[in-house]
């Protein structure tokens, strides 16, 4: 390993580590329902603002409304909304009736800012006045410029006046301790909310458990539905377990406010003590109704929450249900899959035996054999596929586009593949066979899916030996290149051979001779081959061209070279070029038998 390449691995694997611990250390932030931890202490508390109110039962409700699916769930959903906002709502109501207890006196600074709370009161209603008086002058026709002026300035005026207002109750209630103004506020923001989440809720009831499991038709939906209802099980526990610690807080409460009351009507109850007025005990007695009614609220709160763990709990059911359902269908999925792998094994297998019966060629079955391997294979697979993750929504799209890159990248594989089939043809080429592909000349040693392989030799019209080298060619030359074969019925080539005779007078008469004897060997080819090159023109009577044999002269250094062209098969080319060298080596012994007798005669 380079060492660059060492530096890019250590790099590479330290950020690894860094995002790894990272990663793990913002972990919280993942919490399902992080405003559950908004009413706790440190870094929780800072992510949610801190109410008066604990509104976290209507949001968990909320929260967990929104993965419901089917009908069931839905019912449920809906259930503990209802349960949640009711609590939520005497909750409020609690908050108001103790506010409105601790009321006290009001001394000093406190008692000033109430003197300034009202002012300000009495001038924000002065300026409400003057701003309607002003509209109602202004009438619905376009008012004169002194009276919009006027207005405008008035509407002006209530914006600051309100503002003050606003400030100066804030600070009587951090002076006072008095509640009831933020109370207030969190109620009119919490029944806005209320308000838009109604316009917004749907009334879409859904479909019953086993129906709306059934759209689950693949098995990465199965998977995918099966991890959502797994968290939304976590989700429905961690709600359980808030509702029963608000059960647990509302006990305490209920216990202590019962206490207190009975303590206080005890109290109340007694002889009257030295001073006491009767506006005290009517006072008094006020104050027991209300804290029998603020006990009376938290009772319905601890019966709230009780209901909504139940529900929690049976809504908890109701999923594992789904999952189990969910979880059903991925087994049937995988069976699927199974008997898919199955059947792809054993049809592999048939067609294997089948083709061992049918076959007798070993080139074509072993040619055979691959394209069932790789067919039986494909198909397996793409149906797995969609088991897996079915139908694409835009298949024909995804199908042409798939096709047209595949076309592009793997044109020369595809024409390779489809020159098979034509190599594989009654006028194809199989083993054995003497071809030309591309220029090239040779015996046929291997035919595959997408090459074919030559045993390369040398000239047609030397002696056909090999060179000893292979030449591969991709089988796309059967569809746009050429090629010849000269071993299959109806093929002919041109041979020649060549032989050197003296100068002389008797030359020309031995050249004359070997025409002859060259004509007569050939004679029974060139009919046959005039006939099928006839049969393949259509034409009638004799063709443009001939077959019969010519011979050429070329003067060489000590006498004549004659070149005699012939036609013949080219799987008989060389017992044949042997026929004509045998009878020409004949022809020069007689005439050179003759030249040696004719002296003596004379």
């Amino acid at each position: 390993m380079t060492l660059a390449r060492k530096i890019v691995v250590a790099v590479s694997f330290g950020l690894l580590v860094l995002f790894a611990i990272g990663s793990f250390m913002t972990r919280g932030v993942m919490e399902h329902l992080p405003f559950l931890h908004g009413q706790q202490e440190g870094w929780a508390s800072t992510v949610v603002p801190r109410e008066i109110v604990d509104q976290r039962p209507w949001q968990t409700a909320v929260t967990l409304s929104e993965l419901a699916e089917s009908a069931e769930e839905q019912e449920f959903a809906r259930e503990a909304q209802r349960i949640a906002d009711h609590e939520v709502d005497q909750a409020f109501a609690q908050s108001i009736r103790q506010a409105n207890l601790s009321v006290r006196p009001l001394t000093g600074d406190s008692l000033k800012l109430q003197q300034r709370v009202s002012e300000l009161q009495q001038t924000v209603k002065d300026d409400q006045e003057r701003i309607a008086t002003l509209t109602a002058k202004a009438g619905p026709g376009v008012a004169d410029g002194s009276t919009q002026n006027d207005l405008d300035l008035a509407k002006a005026q209530l914006g600051l006046d309100q503002n003050e207002l606003e400030d100066s109750m804030e600070d009587l209630a951090r002076q006072t301790g008095d509640q009831r103004i933020k109370l207030q506020q969190e109620l009119a923001a919490r029944e806005a909310e209320m308000k838009k989440y109604n316009a917004q809720a749907s009334a879409d009831n859904g479909k019953t458990a086993v129906i709306a499991a059934a759209r689950f038709s693949t098995m990465a939906g199965q998977i995918r539905a099966w991890r959502t209802q797994r968290t939304q099980s976590q989700l429905l526990e961690q709600a359980g377990q808030l509702a029963k610690a608000d059960i647990a807080a509302l006990t305490d409460d209920h216990a202590r406010l019962e206490a207190e009351a009975k303590q206080f009507a005890e109290s109340a109850g007694a002889s009257n003590p030295a001073g006491r007025t009767k506006s005290g005990k009517v006072d008094d007695l006020q104050r027991m109704a209300e804290q029998r009614k603020i006990l009376s609220i938290v009772s319905d709160r601890l019966g709230a929450q009780q209901q909504l763990a139940a529900l929690y709990l049976r809504w908890g059911k109701q999923v594992e249900l789904q999952n189990k359902i969910v979880l059903h269908l991925m087994l049937q999925s995988l069976a699927w899959i199974a008997g898919i792998f199955l059947l792809t094994v054993l049809a592999g297998w048939l067609l294997q035996l089948a083709l061992e019966r049918m076959s007798k060629d070993r080139r074509q079955k072993e040619t055979l054999r691959t394209v069932l391997n790789v067919g039986t294979q494909v198909i397996g697979l793409l149906l797995m596929l969609l088991v897996i993750f079915g139908t694409p929504a835009q298949m024909p799209t995804i199908l042409g586009l798939a096709t047209a890159g595949l076309t592009v990248v793997f044109q020369d594989f595809i024409l390779a593949f489809c020159g098979w089939f034509v190599l594989m043809s009654r006028s194809g080429i199989k083993v054995g066979d003497w071809v030309e592909i591309d220029g090239v000349g040779g015996e046929v040693v291997s035919v595959g899916l997408f090459r074919t392989w030559l045993l390369e030799t040398g000239n047609w019209t030397a002696n056909g030996h090999p060179t000893g080298r292979i030449v591969s060619f991709l089988n796309g030359f059967a569809i746009r290149g050429k090629y010849f074969n000269f071993s299959t019925s109806g093929q002919w080539m041109w041979d020649e051979i060549k032989v050197s005779i003296p100068p002389g007078e008797r030359s020309y008469p031995l050249i004359e001779k070997i025409r002859e004897a060259a004509t007569k060997a050939t004679e029974a080819d060139a009919k046959m081959a005039e006939e099928e090159w006839k049969r393949v023109t259509h034409e009638q009577g004799r063709p443009q061209f001939s077959a019969t044999p010519s011979i050429d002269m070329r003067p060489a250094g000590t006498g004549l070279d004659i070149v005699v062209r012939y036609v013949t098969r080219a799987g008989v080319r060389l017992e044949a070029r042997n026929r004509l060298f045998a009878k020409v080596v004949e022809l020069m012994r007689e005439d050179r038998e003759e030249s040696e007798t004719s002296p003596a005669k004379a």
